[in-house]
């Protein structure tokens, strides 16, 4: 049964948390991350990039302990405050197209080593070590994991109570996005939620496989370092963003690769007969409506792929996944990447609009071939985290994305 807890966040103050909030560090592109740096002494951006106040560039080891520095400052400016009673927090974001709302809480680390909160993505070794020496010297975590969980009605009665009134923040960001914050901390909406999470059999990661392994990973490590621990600690659990099934919203990942592998296009749509139906769109611009339909761009035209369901092995909930199927007709023994991780000759977008930017891009000749496909379901991605499978690199582009330093949680 899923185990949360309520903690004392760390979080801006109320005149202050429209300019604290920051997009993802990597969402910046280099000219916005320095205009924010340079004109928002406030931004959570100054915390992360540490080094700009030397205007020098800082890793490793010495850029973990700036980190800290420029947060306990921020502390002591009280541009951030740390609340008195363990709470929930409630978070919700409205989008142009879009609303979502969720629960920031303490997730359980017992619960993710014992499978509890269930995974559906690998993780690389050096990144989870990294991020935990990372959480270990700065004593904080400020970027959520992002959790589902089956919808549920007393939950659900809770948030809207809460949220009936007024909000401890409401601000608006310049992607015309609406952000509003409540607290729960009264005794018997604090214990509804934990009762209710108790019932719940499953969670599972939408968003965070390494920051939640590199949390389990800072657990283990500080446990053996402390003999008077008694379950209890802070460190013991991880900072997460509770959100239910029928909110979360999936995108797909399109593929775009920089040449044949030294095929002519005539020779790969051969190899491509004997596991698709191929059909020339021409100009139009060809979506699928299917699994297992896929749309491709190649000089200059579209095509639809239809999967030879005959000539194919359905074999797990992974095989049946169309990223994969992609990857094992495709990607693999026709196009010879094997490593999509690590592989230059392969690019990935997301998103509605992203069939014409990858068109654009091919016309381009910065790619010669892409492919995209119908997102990833809930229900996919439930099934292959119960069967302990892994999908792979960028079959899913998951929303919400959450402002960081909007909560943060000590150890």
């Amino acid at each position: 049964m899923a185990k949360i807890i309520p903690f004392k966040a760390v979080r801006p103050s109320r005149d202050k948390v429209g300019l604290v909030a920051s997009r993802s560090y990597e969402d910046y592109s280099r000219k916005e991350l320095k205009a924010q740096l340079r004109f928002n002494p406030f931004s959570f951006l100054h915390i992360i990039n540490p080094g700009y106040k030397f205007q020098h560039e800082v890793s490793g080891v010495e850029r973990f302990k700036l980190v800290r520095n420029r947060y306990l400052e921020f502390k002591e400016d009280d541009t951030f405050i740390k609340d008195e009673i363990p709470s929930f927090y409630i978070y919700q974001l409205n989008t142009r197209d879009h609303s979502f709302c969720g629960v920031f809480a303490g997730a359980s680390i017992e619960d993710y080593d014992n499978n509890i909160i269930k995974k559906h993505e690998d993780t690389i070794e050096r990144r989870e070590v990294l991020f935990k020496d990372y959480l270990k010297t700065v004593g904080f975590n400020a970027e959520p994991v992002l959790l589902t969980y089956p919808d549920n009605d007393n939950i659900a009665l809770v948030i809207k109570k809460t949220t009936s009134q007024r909000p401890e923040y409401e601000f608006a960001t310049p992607d015309k996005s609406v952000h509003r914050f409540w607290l729960i901390n009264k005794k018997d909406d604090v214990e509804t939620i934990r009762r209710e999470f108790k019932k719940i059999k499953t969670l599972y990661i939408a968003d965070g496989h390494h920051r939640s392994a590199s949390s389990s990973l800072l657990a283990k490590e500080l446990r053996s370092e402390d003999n008077n621990q008694t379950g209890n600690e802070a460190y013991n659990y991880f900072l997460s963003y509770m959100i239910p099934e029928s909110e979360l919203r999936i995108s797909d990942f399109n593929r775009m690769i920089k040449d044949l592998n030294g095929l002519t296009k005539e020779e790969f749509l051969i190899k491509l007969d004997e596991f698709y139906r191929i059909e020339n769109r021409g100009e139009e611009l060809y979506q699928p409506t299917k699994k297992h339909h896929f749309s491709m761009y190649l000089d200059d035209d579209f095509y639809s792929l239809y999967l030879r369901k005959s000539v194919y092995n359905f074999s797990d909930a992974l095989s049946t996944l169309d990223t994969q199927i992609l990857y094992k007709t495709i990607l693999e023994p026709i196009l010879g990447i094997s490593d999509l991780r690590n592989n230059k000759r392969i690019s990935y977008g997301y998103g509605n609009q992203h069939s014409l930017k990858m068109k654009d891009l091919i016309d381009k000749g910065k790619f010669k071939v892409g492919f995209s496909m119908l997102p990833v379901t809930i229900d996919e991605m439930k099934l292959i985290a119960e069967e302990g499978l892994k999908m792979p690199p960028k079959s899913t582009y998951i929303e919400p994305k959450l402002r960081s330093g909007l909560t943060i949680y000590e150890f």
